[in-house]
């Protein structure tokens, strides 16, 4: 009887760690692809996202500027490696989801239902998910 219940809590806690280590490259990949392609999608200036910048005041090289940042920003997140230039990105995002979504807000530009402050907030959790759900390997 003590010999299952010992399996039993020795698979839980195996079970666990990798749970909580699948989770957190979900989530950090789902983070790392979104940034990537609003990087992509900023740099090309495709889209609405001229349009966006210009609406909300900002001049038009800013696009490239977020654009090189963001790419780069993926790239770190999912490279081995580096924990405090992760934690650098993980900061960065975290103030470029927010302020954009201050910068809609100050703009009176909240979008359909809201969309344009909502989603660079959900970005802004994402990565607060990924951060909290990091393995020891990627903290410093």
């Amino acid at each position: 009887m003590s010999q299952t219940i010992s399996a039993e809590m020795i698979s839980r806690a195996e079970t666990k760690p990798r749970g909580r280590l699948i989770a957190y490259w979900t989530v950090t990949f789902l983070l790392a692809a979104t940034v990537m392609l609003s990087g992509i999608g900023q740099l090309m200036q495709y889209g609405g996202n001229l349009e966006l910048v210009t609406n909300l005041g900002y001049p038009i090289y800013v696009l490239t500027i977020l654009g090189m940042w963001k790419v780069l920003g993926a790239i770190a997140l999912v490279m081995p490696g580096f924990p405090r230039l992760k934690e650098w990105v993980h900061a960065g995002i975290f103030f470029l989801m927010t302020g954009a979504a201050l910068s809609h807000a100050f703009a009176n530009d909240y979008g359909d239902y809201g969309f344009q402050i909502i989603l660079p907030l959900f970005y802004a959790a994402l990565n607060i998910a990924s951060w909290t759900l990091r393995p020891k390997s990627r903290k410093l």
